[in-house]
């Protein structure tokens, strides 16, 4: 039997130089290159990867200190950084993958990764949508949305629905999942151009710019006089305070994020919350993690919705692995429009 020729391929990746406090930087990262055998271990049910796509997402933030008992393991400083990524299956040892598959999931930012724990790749069976789709709405943003806007959130047809960082990733999808169920939506985002994409594209009824608002209470009165049913929290601090304010009695807020207070090396107080008690409102925190055994339910439901164009999801993509620091690093100062992508490889 002619022995098995492995292919080994030097591997360009994204390296955390060290922790990071105050906002992330381009010089917080560096470019290695090493070496990688496109082959899985003999005996072991590990799988290696092409990527494809990698996904920045404001959690990975909180992934660049040094941190214990966290919902996300701290990166390794002199180590690629892990994110969700799309990618194709190189070589598998695991019996659910095999070479050729697409699958998404956690990923090491960099050309090819072996990945050890393959049970948390999900396989992509569908491949009639964009690929990048699988970073956003068919990946981790779009279980968060789906969970927390229809698990915690429990909408009502009508209801006053309000989304912070509105435009992005998983808040274009809230304010869309909302009008679906026929609620009144307004969304904040941080540009013109943002609050434009939010009413002529997105749907939603009536859109403001937060950094141009001397008031935010005042914002939020003018936009929603009857008061917010439903909160899809992306942000904290201040405006978290001023929408205490504005909550109908019953009214509900789903935690999603607090992206306001990520670099903050002290966090901001929030004053407003007797209004929880006094209005009996429900504040709960979620993990989008809790939610993926349903995953099969959500793509029933969200891809006819994308086929019909029912839907519409707007991505920025930057191409290639050496703008990827850059890419995250623009989250934190809103220079992203929609879901911010990186394309590794193209197909």
């Amino acid at each position: 039997m002619a022995e098995r020729v492995v292919e080994e391929v030097s591997n360009k990746q994204v390296i955390l130089r060290d922790y990071v406090s105050g906002f992330p930087k381009e010089s917080d990262f560096e470019f290695k290159t090493s070496k990688i055998r496109l082959e899985a271990a003999q005996g072991s049910k590990s799988v290696v990867v092409k990527n494809l796509y990698l996904s920045c997402d404001p959690y990975m933030r909180a992934c660049m200190r040094n941190l214990t008992g966290t919902y996300v393991p701290s990166f390794t400083p002199g180590s690629p950084i892990i994110g969700y990524g799309v990618a194709r299956v190189i070589d598998s040892g695991h019996p659910n993958f095999k070479k050729g598959d697409l699958v998404w999931g956690m990923t090491g930012w960099e050309e090819y990764s072996l990945i050890t724990e393959p049970e948390t790749l999900f396989k992509i069976e569908d491949t009639d949508v964009p690929l990048s789709y699988y970073t956003g709405i068919l990946g981790m943003p779009g279980m968060t949305a789906y969970g927390g806007f229809y698990e915690v959130g429990s909408p009502k047809e009508g209801e006053y629905v309000f989304v912070s960082a509105a435009s992005g990733a998983i808040g274009q999808l809230v304010g869309q999942f909302a009008k679906l169920k026929n609620c009144y939506v307004v969304g904040s985002a941080g540009s013109k151009e943002k609050v434009d994409l939010l009413k002529n594209k997105f749907g939603f009824d009536e859109a403001f710019n937060y950094k141009e608002e001397q008031d935010l209470d005042k914002a939020l009165k003018r936009c929603l006089p009857e008061g917010i049913d439903i909160y899809f929290e992306n942000v904290g601090g201040k405006m978290l305070d001023a929408v205490l304010l504005n909550m109908r009695l019953h009214g509900r807020i789903p935690g999603c994020g607090m992206i306001s207070q990520y670099n903050l090396e002290e966090t901001e107080g929030v004053h407003n919350m007797f209004y929880l008690i006094t209005k009996r409102v429900r504040m709960e925190g979620f993990m989008v993690f809790d939610y993926y055994p349903m995953y099969p339910k959500y793509l029933d439901m969200v891809l006819p919705l994308i086929r019909e164009r029912k839907i519409t999801y707007v991505e920025d993509i930057a191409e290639g692995l050496e703008n990827a620091p850059k890419a995250l690093i623009g989250l934190f100062s809103g220079h992203n429009i929609g879901k911010q992508v990186v394309l590794v490889a193209r197909e």
